[in-house]
């Protein structure tokens, strides 16, 4: 099925990660002085196509990166990660609290899927929520371009997903490694503004 026969009713703008503890400055990796201006962005960037979808019966899901706590609360971190990452610490990403949590400007999401690596879909809920929901069109937006956004954006398709990535609706922590990993999808899905989506939805 082609994405020009697919209804809003089954279109889901896909949020990455946009949450709490990786965005706001009292969240984890702000506290931590890990920022970038062109994530900072992306809620307020992004939100007027969620609420625009919201309106025409379409679905905003969030996929929320989580550190699942283990004995004493202490967070279950990939080795990996705790080399790139380690100032992550007990209560950070943990599930239920504010810093898990999708960013205010994009809320109410109507699902917020617990994520536990790169891939929204890997060993999460994800696939079966979309199916409830109807949905076979994906609007791919969040953090990070290259790391979880990329993953997704792959594993989207190899599901057949109908996939759009919402090229100014993500971000990396440097502009050349965004503009690398958007390049890097284009042989994978179709790559769009976010005003070039509004602009579909509204007129469909």
């Amino acid at each position: 099925m082609s994405a020009a026969v697919i209804p809003v009713e089954r279109t889901a703008l896909l949020v990455c990660d946009l949450q709490n503890d990786f965005l706001h400055p009292e969240g984890a990796y702000g506290r931590a002085g890990q920022t970038a201006l062109e994530i900072a962005a992306l809620p307020e960037r992004v939100k007027p196509l969620a609420d625009l979808l919201r309106s025409r019966g379409g679905w905003v899901i969030s996929t929320n990166f989580t550190l699942v706590p283990g004995r004493g609360g202490e967070p279950m971190i990939s080795p990996h990660l705790k080399s790139l990452r380690p100032f992550l610490a007990k209560g950070d990403f943990q599930p239920g609290s504010w810093g898990h949590r999708t960013v205010d400007a994009l809320q109410p999401v109507d699902v917020e899927v617990e994520k536990i690596a790169y891939s929204a879909f890997y060993m999460s809920r994800l696939e079966w929520v979309l199916a409830k929901c109807g949905v076979e069109r994906l609007l791919v937006c969040g953090i990070v371009t290259n790391g979880g956004v990329a993953s997704t954006v792959r594993d989207a398709h190899v599901r057949d997903f109908e996939t759009i990535l919402l090229e100014d609706g993500c971000a990396a922590f440097s502009p050349e490694v965004h503009e690398v990993s958007v390049a890097a999808l284009r042989p994978v899905c179709r790559v769009a503004t976010v005003g070039t989506m509004l602009e579909e939805v509204a007129n469909s």
